[in-house]
C-alpha cells in the first residue's frame, strides 16, 4: 500500500457512484456515520493508493479525482465509530464496495478476512486483517453502449411472463457457440430468441442479475449462490454471466436490445430486501462499513433484525436506503433498457423500520409515485419471512402482485383436496383479491410453479422434497408443495401412472393459461424439466438446475401443447379480460359470466359451499368481453366454455341451453397428448358430454353472424 495526495477537486455529492467528468473521476458516497472516508484506488499488481475524500455534503462524502479513467478499480475505508451495540461496525481494515458501482470484479476468497470483529460479533473487538485482495472491488464505468431499442410495451392483460434463469436456461443449449452458454449473449442469441417467440411468450422474467455473492454458510461448505438471492450491488450486473469479464454492462444491453427487437420484454427479478452480508456474524464487505443503521434494520442491541431468513432486512424507512433502491431501479429503467421489475419479498419494502406493512409505506410511495418507475411494469412478491408479511392482495393500485393463493388453490383443486369456491375465484381473475381497490385482473400474477417449489413435472411425480444434494440434510426447502405424485413417488416405467402425470401437467396448464389475470409459466415446464424432486436447488449450478435442451418425446409433446395453449390464448380476447366479470347482462341478453353443474344448470349458493364437488363449468360471454385493440376499440370474440373435472371417476356433463351458445365446438382436450380433441364435432346444447376422470375441456360457441 502506498499513501499519495494527488490533487483532489471538491465535485458535488449527486448523483452518488463514480461517474467519469472531464479529465478524472467524480466519486460520490453515502456514510452519516463516518468521521473520514478514503477512497482507494487499486492497481492491476494489487497496489493500493488513498485518498481522503474532504468535501461531506448532505451525509455524502465526495471529492474528484483528476487522471482516473473507466475501468479503475476502486473501494472505500471508512473510519469511525466501532460500536456493535449500536449497530456501528466502521472498520478501516475492511475495504468496502461502492453501493452505487455500475460493474463489480471478483469474488470473496477469504472469508475470515472479510469479518470486522475479533472473537464474538457484538462483544468483540474490530479486526485488524487488512481485507485487500480478499474482497470484490468497485470498476469505474462509463455510460453507454449498445442501444436497447424501442420498449414494446406489451398491455398487461396480453402478457404471458415466463420466470428463467441466464445461466440455467442458456449453459446446454446446443445451438449457442460454447462461450455464450450461460451469458446475456445466450439469452441474446437467434436461436434463443426463436424458441421464445415460437412459444409464445410476452416477456422474460430473469432470476437476479444483480452483481451477487456467496454468503457464508455456502463459502464455508464449498458451494455457491446458484439463483442470486444474495445481492452485492444494486447497480451492477452480475459479471459472470458476460461472455468476457468486464464486457457485462455492454452485453446486457445487447441482450435487452435483441429481446426488444423480437417485441419480448424484459423484466428483472430485483432483490432488495436484504444483502450477502447477513447477520452480524457475517462479512463486512459494504453497507455494513459504510453506515449499518442507515441501511439495516437493527433492533436496540444492535442486532440485525431478520424478516427476511437471510440474516439482514433493509431498512425501507431510511431515506439511504430508499435512495439507494429508487437509483438502482431507475438505472434499470433508464440506461440498461428494462421494462419492469419482479421485487422479492416484496413485504419488506413496505415494513419501515421493520414494523407493520402499510401499502402506502414511504419506499413503496417513492417508487409508484416517480415518473420513470411509475411507467414501467411493477410486480410484488408480496411476503416476507414473517406471519405479518404475507400480504397477497394487500399491496397499492400500482402493483401487480405474484398470487401466491392462485398457486395453492390450483393445485388442491387437481390434487383433489379442495372444493370448487377457490378456484372459481382464481379462474375469473381473483376479483375477492384486487377488485376493492381499483385494480383489475391482470394485477394477478397466475402462477403454479416459480424457481423456488417443484418443476411441473415434479409436481405431479413426488409428493415429498428431495433435497439431499444440497448438502444441508433435507432441512432446506418448504415441505408444504401440495403435490400429488399419482400413485408413486419419483420415476416409474408404469404406463398408467405415466399417462396420468402427463395429464395432469396438462390439466394444471390448461387451468393457468385459460384463467383470467396474467399467467407466468417456469422455463422448462413445457419441456417436462425434472430437478428429481429438489425444490431448493438454490445453490446446484448443475445439471439439477439447467435446461436440458435434448429432444424427448414426452418433452415434446408438452412443448406443442404449451405452444397451442398459448396461441389459444392470444387469439381468444375473451379469454384473457382486462376488467372483472360482475354479473353484467351482454348483447346475447346473458351475464358476462355464468358457472354450471354438471346436470346443466347454474352453480347455487349451497353447491359453492359443498366441499365434496369436483366438476365445474365456466361459460364466458365473448360477445361483449371488453378487451381492446391497440387503439381502443373494443372486440368480440366467441363465447367459450370451459370443463373442469379433478375427480376421480367419470361424470357426464349437460351441455347448457341454447341461449349459451347454439353449438359448441370441442377445442382443447388434455386427455390427447398435444390438446388437439379426437372428435371436433359440434356438440348441440344440453347435450351429455362424457368426460373421464381428471381432464379439462375448453368449448368454443361461436358467434351467430
Amino acid at each position: 500500500m502506498t499513501h499519495s495526495e494527488p490533487r483532489l477537486l471538491p465535485g458535488h455529492p449527486y448523483p452518488l457512484g463514480a461517474h467519469p467528468e472531464a479529465g478524472g473521476v467524480r466519486f460520490a458516497v453515502a456514510s452519516s456515520i463516518a468521521d473520514a472516508v478514503e477512497l482507494c484506488l487499486i492497481n492491476e499488481g494489487g497496489v493500493e493508493r488513498r485518498i481522503e475524500l474532504a468535501e461531506r455534503t448532505f451525509g455524502v462524502w465526495h471529492g474528484t479525482v483528476p487522471g482516473v479513467t473507466p475501468g479503475q478499480r476502486y473501494g472505500y475505508r471508512v473510519h469511525g465509530p466501532y460500536e456493535p451495540a449500536r449497530g456501528l461496525r466502521c472498520n478501516p481494515a475492511k475495504l468496502l464496495v461502492d453501493p452505487y458501482a455500475r460493474r463489480i470484479s471478483g469474488t470473496v476468497t477469504d472469508l475470515g478476512a472479510t469479518r470486522g470483529y475479533r472473537g464474538d460479533p457484538m462483544t468483540g473487538p474490530p479486526s485488524r486483517i487488512d481485507s485487500l485482495g480478499s474482497v470484490p472491488l468497485s470498476v469505474v464505468t462509463s455510460l453507454g453502449g449498445p442501444d436497447t431499442g424501442r420498449r414494446p410495451d406489451v398491455p398487461f392483460e396480453e402478457m404471458v411472463i415466463y420466470e428463467l434463469h441466464v445461466r440455467g436456461f442458456t449453459k446446454l443449449h446446443p445451438d449457442l457457440p460454447k462461450e455464450q452458454r450461460g451469458t446475456y449473449l445466450g439469452l441474446a442469441h437467434p436461436a434463443v430468441i426463436e424458441y421464445l417467440l415460437r412459444l409464445g411468450v410476452t416477456a422474460v422474467d430473469l432470476l437476479p442479475v444483480h452483481s451477487f455473492a456467496d454468503e457464508p454458510l455456502l463459502l464455508r461448505t464449498g458451494r455457491h449462490n446458484y439463483w442470486g438471492y444474495a445481492t452485492l450491488g444494486f447497480l451492477a450486473p452480475h459479471g459472470a454471466y458476460a461472455s468476457r469479464r468486464g464486457r457485462e454492462v455492454e452485453e446486457f444491453r445487447t441482450m435487452v436490445a435483441a429481446l426488444h427487437a423480437a417485441g419480448i420484454e424484459v423484466i428483472l427479478d430485483v432483490v432488495y430486501n436484504h444483502t450477502c452480508e447477513g447477520g452480524a456474524a457475517g462479512p463486512t464487505v459494504s453497507l455494513r462499513g459504510l453506515d449499518a443503521p442507515a441501511y439495516y434494520v437493527l433492533d436496540e442491541n444492535g442486532h440485525d433484525v431478520d424478516l427476511t431468513g437471510c440474516g439482514n432486512t433493509i431498512d425501507a424507512g431510511s431515506p439511504t436506503a430508499v435512495r439507494l433502491i429508487t437509483d438502482s431501479m431507475r438505472y434499470f429503467a433508464t440506461e440498461m433498457g428494462v421494462d419492469g421489475f419482479r421485487i422479492d419479498l416484496a413485504s419488506v419494502l413496505g415494513r419501515p423500520h421493520g414494523g407493520a406493512f402499510h401499502p402506502d409505506a414511504p419506499l413503496l410511495t417513492a417508487i409508484t409515485t416517480d415518473p420513470v418507475l411509475s411507467n414501467r411494469k411493477l410486480t410484488a412478491e408480496p411476503w416476507d419471512a414473517t406471519g405479518e408479511g404475507y400480504r397477497v392482495g394487500g399491496f397499492g393500485v400500482n402493483w401487480a402482485e405474484w398470487n401466491g393463493r392462485y398457486r395453492d388453490g390450483t393445485r388442491d383443486f387437481w390434487r383433489g383436496a379442495t372444493g370448487l369456491r377457490d378456484v372459481a375465484y382464481r379462474l375469473s381473475g381473483s376479483s375477492d383479491l384486487y377488485s376493492a381497490n381499483g385494480r383489475r385482473p391482470w394485477a394477478s400474477v397466475n402462477f403454479v410453479t416459480v424457481h423456488d417449489g417443484f418443476t411441473l413435472r415434479d409436481l405431479v411425480s413426488y409428493n415429498h422434497k428431495h433435497n439431499h444434494e444440497n448438502g444441508e440434510h433435507g432441512a432446506d426447502g418448504t415441505d408444504d408443495n401440495r403435490s400429488w405424485n399419482c400413485g408413486v413417488e419419483g420415476e416409474t416405467q408404469d404406463p398408467a401412472v405415466l399417462e396420468l402425470r402427463d395429464r395432469q401437467a396438462r390439466n394444471i396448464l390448461a387451468t393457468l393459461l385459460l384463467s383470467t389475470g396474467t399467467p407466468m409459466l417456469t422455463a422448462g415446464d413445457e419441456r417436462w424439466r425434472t430437478q428429481h424432486g429438489n425444490n431448493n436447488p438454490y445453490c446446484l449450478d448443475n445439471h439439477t438446475s439447467w435446461l436440458d435442451w435434448s429432444a424427448n418425446a414426452r418433452g415434446e409433446d408438452l412443448l406443442a401443447f404449451t405452444r397451442h395453449l398459448i396461441s389459444l390464448r392470444a387469439d381468444s380476447p375473451a379469454l384473457r379480460q382486462p376488467e372483472f366479470f360482475d354479473g353484467r347482462p351482454t348483447r346475447s341478453g346473458e351475464p358476462d359470466l355464468v358457472w354450471f353443474r354438471p346436470d346443466g344448470n347454474s352453480m347455487t349458493d349451497d353447491d359453492w359451499f359443498d366441499e365434496s364437488r369436483r366438476t365445474l363449468g365456466m361459460w364466458i360471454d365473448g360477445s361483449e368481453c371488453l378487451s381492446r385493440t391497440r387503439e381502443g376499440d373494443v372486440v368480440a370474440d366467441d363465447s367459450w366454455l370451459l370443463l373442469l373435472h379433478a375427480g376421480q371417476d367419470p361424470i357426464d356433463f349437460t351441455l347448457p341451453p341454447a341461449r349459451y351458445g347454439e353449438r359448441f365446438v370441442p377445442t382443447l382436450d388434455t386427455r390427447t397428448r398435444r390438446g388437439a380433441p379426437d372428435d371436433t364435432t359440434p356438440r348441440a346444447p344440453c347435450d351429455r358430454v362424457h368426460l373421464t376422470g381428471r381432464m379439462t375441456l375448453l368449448m368454443r360457441a361461436p358467434r351467430s353472424t
